[in-house]
């Protein structure tokens, strides 16, 4: 019933793409957003084979609270819809966010809808009905660009240890570690910056708004580095400190 349904508004079964190279959709957010009910649920039946997080929103003004809320990786959206119509909620999301993937989906090609399409930045403008062989493409570029995003925001400092520019966090494995805001703020500078040692200065004003102690920055590298691997914090003398990367 389902593929039927799937099939008659232009999304055909999945199944002959098992090999498609998709299996990394199942842990990315997707939010579908659509007005009409008969096509959102059945897209996101459609979806669900590829995506375990599926979100979806019934309109612009509902999408672009869900948006707020959830902060997906990909957005799929139709243009015409009640509150809030598509290219007005990717106008609000750009404003804020620039990095956010996000296909437009129309019932026709319209030449001044195709040039606003290219200045918000838009992942594609696809023209319904949708087929598989034209959104598989799409959601594919998508994953290469939020997997290119997520290597570059990850810093492995040893074999067990990474962290996460993006998020501010610190694992050890899977394990995640607990920083304390200075900590968050002193790491982060570091592996913000691993050519070069972050000066004494720069750590004053970020992490204690130019009122820094001798004893306060000594503190709080010690237990930094209880939390870190052996040696990765490195003083260099009269400068400030530097984040060794081991691996």
């Amino acid at each position: 019933m389902v593929l039927t349904l799937l099939n008659s508004i232009g999304y055909n079964t999945p199944y002959k793409h098992k090999g498609s190279n998709l299996l990394s959709l199942k842990d990315i957010k997707i939010l579908y957003i659509e007005d009409d009910p008969f096509i959102r649920q059945s897209a996101i039946e459609y979806l669900s084979y590829y995506c375990d997080n599926i979100f979806e929103a019934q309109d612009g003004l509902e999408g672009f609270e869900k948006y707020k809320e959830i902060e997906p990786d990909i957005i799929i959206s139709d243009i015409q819809m009640p509150k809030l119509d598509g290219l007005s909620l990717v106008e609000k999301i750009r404003k804020e966010d620039d990095k956010t993937q996000i296909i437009i989906l129309t019932a026709h090609a319209d030449t001044d809808y195709l040039l606003k399409a290219v200045e918000l930045k838009l992942l594609k403008y696809l023209v319904k009905p949708v087929s598989e062989s034209t959104l598989l493409p799409v959601l594919k570029n998508a994953l290469e660009y939020i997997e290119d995003k997520t290597k570059d925001n990850i810093v492995h400092i040893s074999e067990l240890y990474r962290y996460d520019k993006l998020n501010q966090t610190l694992f050890k494995q899977n394990t995640f570690i607990k920083l304390s805001k200075k900590e968050r703020i002193f790491l982060d500078l570091c592996a913000n910056n691993l050519n070069r040692a972050v000066t004494y200065s720069e750590f004053s004003s970020a992490v204690w708004d130019d009122d820094m102690s001798e004893y306060a920055l000594s503190s709080l590298v010690k237990s930094l580095r209880s939390k870190l691997p052996p040696e990765s914090l490195e003083n260099i003398s009269g400068v400030g400190y530097k984040l060794q990367v081991q691996c």
